[in-house]
């Protein structure tokens, strides 16, 4: 006769390793959220209390000169913060290497950007030496970033599905608009040609709409980057 068993096995428990990684992940994502929409204010408000700047003919790191230059500097050390973050969360999902690296020299450049403040208005063939290490690690940082955003794209989209068609249209607006920052930093260089007598560069504007993109990306890459590997 067949003795039944009177303790059924039980099933294995869940890993309690993979739970905090997850947990980790999540943490990462939301710190990374409130950074870049941190950021994001503290620009805005820094254009609000800087009435003697145009944010249209003005870039964002002029305002480190005005009243309130301090929030332009916080700003920038936030997104370096946030966007060093994301490295490390798509370190850990296992994100190609490739744009992990891109997304580094965007982070990177935010960085040092950071550290050495740009020159008052006016100054764009004339620059200081703060000024120079400022744009010569500005302008591969605003490079790199749409780089990253599309060597990530396909990796990102699967593993957030649903996040996939607003990852798209960020990608969409920051290539187009570091293309026309490219073009607009071009041209202020020896004097504005391409505007008019009262708006002679949309420079400012250009820049503002290619950090909201960055910013966006990075919060979105988070998310993804956060979200439980897609099984094959």
């Amino acid at each position: 006769m067949r003795t039944l068993s009177p303790n059924p096995p039980s099933p294995a428990p869940s890993s309690p390793s993979s739970g905090g990684t997850d947990r980790r992940a999540r943490l990462g994502s939301r710190t990374v959220l409130a950074a870049t929409g941190t950021a994001a204010a503290a620009i805005a408000a820094a254009d609000l209390l800087t009435p003697e700047y145009s944010p249209v003919t003005e870039v964002i790191s002029r305002y480190v000169n005005g009243p309130a230059g301090w929030m332009v500097t916080t700003a920038l050390c936030l997104i370096a913060g946030a966007s060093g973050l994301l490295v490390a969360l798509l370190r850990r999902a296992g994100a190609p290497r490739a744009g992990r690296w891109a997304a580094g020299a965007w982070a990177a450049g935010v960085a040092v950007a950071a550290v050495f403040p740009a020159d008052p208005p006016g100054r764009w063939s004339r620059p200081s030496t703060s000024d120079l290490v400022h744009g010569t690690a500005a302008t591969p940082a605003f490079l790199a970033l749409p780089v990253a955003a599309l060597l990530l794209h396909r990796w990102l989209a699967r593993r957030w599905t649903r996040g996939a068609v607003a990852l798209r249209a960020v990608l969409g607006a920051s290539l187009a608009s570091t293309v026309l920052l490219l073009v607009c930093l071009v041209d202020v260089m020896d004097g504005p040609s391409l505007g008019t007598a009262t708006v002679p560069t949309l420079v400012g504007l250009v820049e503002r709409i290619a950090v909201a993109a960055a910013l966006a990306w990075v919060a979105l890459a988070a998310v993804a980057a956060s979200r439980p590997a897609v099984r094959a």
